[in-house]
């Protein structure tokens, strides 16, 4: 490797975050160097996460929707996989944006080091790659080493039947008979790209819903859906033990009511979560300590207890979000550049990317009743929408939340097709601080889903035409 290096701010991480601070950084002036253990630039998200991902959901509501057409008198037969060339086109997704950012990085004269970074001291690094170590000295560090999917206690990690969630994206064959514990994000999203390529998807979650933390009228519809094609749904239970074989897993189950039972799967995805990434970083050498769930606090600036080493993304808590990371890394930037900047947002938008995709922004509305914070509620139902009923997807909803007294949004919440593009506006809405008529008297292009926004507050304002609600 070269000799030792300085430079005056250092990133460790090139995902969402990590690249989004680097390149901010250099383009405020400052000499930059970023670190990135893997050979893609991108992190997690764009590499093993987030745009895999997408793209398979892509290919899974593509086969989904050319099923529901039979509805309008259209059939198509049963789609023909070739996996290579699945796994050829995903990738190729993937290579076309990371090789956008190392472009990205030579434009801006930002120096990339590969290898595995940890803290010798609050002002140096040792990084190891397979070539051998050198040491980077700073000014100014911003940790952004993301985060790593949790595991089970107990749990075999190296049986090739039990994977998690970047083996499942490895698409290395397409199981009969795919059990996924955990029915979070991860899960259902994956749970949903193997059920449209033929596995028969059993999911097990310990909570007694679905999605636990968002509103059971937002996910209702996802899971009468999922109800219909996938083989089992088990709430209220817990996996008590796999005896995993050459050729199949025995699953033990146990529900909160005592009931135990078996079945045998050909694969177990493992979901349930992600911990932040902070083991290798020797944190200790640096002065900086950790939450209780191993997280790095930070004040509104992202600097940690070490006022020249911030932290951004996922190791800095929840929620653990790509488009979070990348604002919090554009703000730690622009403070090492002495710029009045503060991660101060009003709300972080949140999607589950299932057919249907379920958004929201803000608080739920369990979480203000549980709270005792009063709102008020208007909700539009997709029954009533022209371009929803062209789609035949009439089981979507969009709900605004507004505060009694100012009128102003406060949250919302869609679930339906493109939910994740539409809740931007709501977002801007309460960014702005926008009341219901603002948003109502805003023209919206018709016959569109974008419209059911404005309906929604129409409904609560009383002035909506498309449906009649007695006085």
């Amino acid at each position: 490797m070269s000799d030792n290096l300085h430079a005056e701010v250092v990133v460790i991480g090139a995902g969402p975050g990590g690249y989004a601070a680097a390149f901010r950084s250099a383009d405020l002036g400052k000499q930059v160097i970023l670190i990135e253990k893997d050979s893609a630039l991108g992190g997690v998200c764009l590499n093993r996460g987030c745009i895999p991902s997408k793209a398979l959901l892509h290919l899974a509501k593509v086969i989904g929707d050319a099923k529901s057409l039979e509805k309008s008198g259209v059939t198509f037969g049963d789609p023909t996989l070739d996996l290579d060339a699945i796994r050829s086109w995903k990738e190729s997704v993937v290579s076309k944006l990371s090789n956008g950012i190392d472009q990205l990085a030579n434009a801006r004269n930002v120096q990339v080091v590969r290898g595995t970074a940890a803290f010798d001291s609050p002002t140096q690094l040792s990084v190891n790659a397979k070539d051998g170590s050198q040491s980077i000295t700073f000014d100014n560090c911003i940790i952004a080493t993301g985060s790593i999917a949790a595991g089970i206690p107990g749990f075999p990690t190296d049986h090739p039947r039990i994977i998690n969630s970047t083996g499942a994206l490895m698409l290395r064959n397409i199981p009969e008979r795919l059990l996924v514990i955990g029915g979070g994000y991860i899960g259902l999203e994956m749970g949903s790209v193997y059920n449209a390529l033929g596995s028969q998807v059993t999911v097990v979650e310990f909570m007694p819903s679905l999605l636990p933390g968002a509103d059971e009228d937002m996910v209702k519809p996802l899971v009468s859906k999922l109800k219909k094609s996938f083989e089992n749904i088990y709430l209220s239970t817990k996996v008590a033990k796999v005896d995993p074989t050459d050729n199949e897993i025995t699953v033990h189950f146990e529900g909160t009511d005592g009931n135990e039972f078996s079945e045998v799967f050909d694969t177990v995805l493992v979901s349930v979560g992600r911990k932040p990434n902070t083991a290798i970083l020797a944190l200790e050498n640096a002065g900086i300590s950790l939450t209780d769930r191993g997280f790095i606090p930070v004040n509104e600036k992202r600097q940690t207890e070490v006022p020249e080493i911030y932290a951004i993304g996922d190791i800095t808590g929840d929620p653990m979000l790509a488009h979070k990371a990348t604002h919090e890394g554009k703000v730690a930037a622009e403070v090492i550049s002495e710029l009045p900047s503060a991660f101060e947002p009003a709300i972080i938008p949140e999607v589950i990317f299932t057919d249907p995709e379920i958004a929201w922004a803000g608080p739920t509305e369990t979480e203000l009743k549980e709270k005792g914070i009063p709102y008020e509620k208007g909700e539009f139902p997709w029954a009533a929408s022209g371009k929803a009923l062209a789609l035949q997807r009439i089981e979507g909803k969009t709900k605004l939340l507004f505060d009694p007294e100012t009128k102003k949004v406060i949250s919302a919440g869609i679930v339906g097709p493109n939910a994740g593009d539409l809740i931007g506006e709501a977002v801007l809405a309460i960014e702005m601080g926008a009341d219901a008529e603002d948003i109502g008297l805003s023209i919206h292009p018709h016959p569109t889903l974008t419209e059911t926004v404005a309906n929604a507050a129409e409904m609560f304002s009383g002035t909506i035409t498309d449906l009649y609600t007695p006085k």
